[in-house]
This record gives structure tokens, C-alpha cells and sequence, in this order.
């Protein structure tokens, strides 16, 4: 990388606490790309061999099985994967690609590994990676199982209005079959759960959603601290 892509890397969450010498090590033999959208990143089964951070843009983490595909997760800018498959030097579990144009940090997993055990910054900041993931996959799990796809979709529909500016008006940030994927349902489900949200006051037209009554949406959701509140 050139010294100003450095500079700016040295800026990521991940580096906030690290050794100024052990980040110039990492971030040296670190390749900093743009990728178009529809890349693939990482492919499950193969070995680990970089620790991705996603400086801007989004990326989708799937799976699939057979003939079917589910999305695990949206990572945005700050966000790193897959962080355990690099500690542990196995294979991925789940693969990664681009949902957007987006540039990415592909730090090698050796590079990694050799920083955790010298660095304890570096290794807090990875364990807080790691935290936050399991944590997420937790929440995950309870809005799967305890939701309905209609309370699912309102639950995400108000998170990403807070996350937008609290408006009321937003663009979906990406197509409503990566939506539904991530909601755990089926496009055509998608479909009709937006339809039952009509006497909420939501309005869909393409990818602009309007919410026109928070809370009847609110009540409609029912949001609850441990499963939507991402400071929790």
C-alpha cells in the first residue's frame, strides 16, 4: 500500500490501540482493493487466508446448502471478517461478497496470527470482533425463532430508519431478494409482508420506503432491548 493508504488504514477501530510499529508491519504486507459489486470475497470450505475489514461500501456473508442460499449478515465500513476461521487458521464457514462497489483491507491470516500474539491491544481488538459477532448471531438466532417474518421486517425497517437520520423516508441499501435473505424468508414472503404493512402507514415505491405512522409501526414491532438495540 502507499504511505497515505496507510495512514488512512491506521485510522480503522482495529488499529486504534495497536503498537504504531506492529500496524506499520501488518498494513505493509496488507493489500487495500476496490472491488466492484458481486464480487466474491471469501468462499466457504477454503482456507483462511486473509482477515477482511470493509473500509467503505457493504458486503454480504451467505451460505448455501444444496440448492439454497440464506444471507447471515450486512457488514458496512469498520466491520471485519471472518475473524474466527483467521484466529483459528481453519477454513471458512461462511462465504463474502460485495453488495456495492466497495474497497476492502485484506490483511494476511499468518500476519494476523502473529500480531494476536505479541500485540494485546491487537488481540483485545480482535476478541471485541469476536464479541460482537457472537452477540450478533445471538440476537439473530431470538429474531428468527420468536418472530414472525411481518414483526421481523417491521423490527428492521424502524432499526434502519434510526440508523438513517430517524426520517421516516429511506432507500433500501440493497435489492429486496438480499433483504428477504437476510430477513429469513422468502422473496415472494417479502412481498406480502409489505403489502400487510399497508394499514401501518408504510409505503413501499421500488427501493424508496416511507414510514408515515412510527408508532403504529412501533406497536405493530414490538422492539425489544436485547434483540434490536445494537448498544446492548
Amino acid at each position: 500500500m502507499r504511505a497515505e493508504e496507510i495512514e488512512e488504514m491506521r485510522h480503522l477501530p482495529l488499529f486504534a490501540e495497536v503498537d504504531p510499529a506492529h500496524a506499520e508491519a501488518l498494513l505493509r504486507v496488507s493489500f487495500l482493493q476496490r472491488f466492484p459489486a458481486a464480487v466474491e470475497l471469501a468462499r466457504e470450505g477454503d482456507p483462511a487466508d486473509f482477515l477482511h475489514v470493509v473500509v467503505d461500501g457493504h458486503v454480504e456473508v451467505y451460505s448455501a446448502y444444496r440448492d439454497r442460499e440464506t444471507t447471515v449478515s450486512v457488514l458496512g465500513p469498520g466491520q471485519s471478517f471472518i475473524v474466527a476461521a483467521v484466529i483459528l487458521d481453519r477454513v471458512y464457514l461462511k462465504s463474502a461478497r460485495t453488495l456495492s462497489s466497495a474497497r476492502v483491507l485484506l490483511i494476511p491470516a499468518a500476519a494476523v496470527r502473529r500480531t494476536f500474539a505479541v500485540d494485546a491491544a491487537f488481540a483485545r481488538a480482535l476478541a471485541q470482533e469476536l464479541a460482537y459477532a457472537y452477540r450478533g448471531i445471538v440476537k439473530e438466532l431470538k429474531n428468527q425463532k420468536l418472530r414472525s417474518s411481518l414483526e421481523r421486517l417491521a423490527n428492521w425497517l424502524l432499526a434502519h430508519d434510526a440508523e438513517t437520520g430517524a426520517n421516516g423516508r429511506f432507500s433500501l441499501p440493497f435489492e429486496k431478494k438480499v433483504l428477504a435473505s437476510r430477513l429469513g424468508m422468502a422473496p415472494e414472503v417479502l412481498s406480502r409482508s409489505f403489502a400487510s404493512l399497508v394499514p401501518y402507514k408504510v409505503v413501499v415505491r421500488g427501493p424508496v420506503v416511507e414510514i408515515r405512522d412510527l408508532e403504529a409501526l412501533r406497536t405493530l414491532a414490538k422492539p425489544a432491548a436485547t434483540i434490536d438495540d445494537p448498544g446492548i
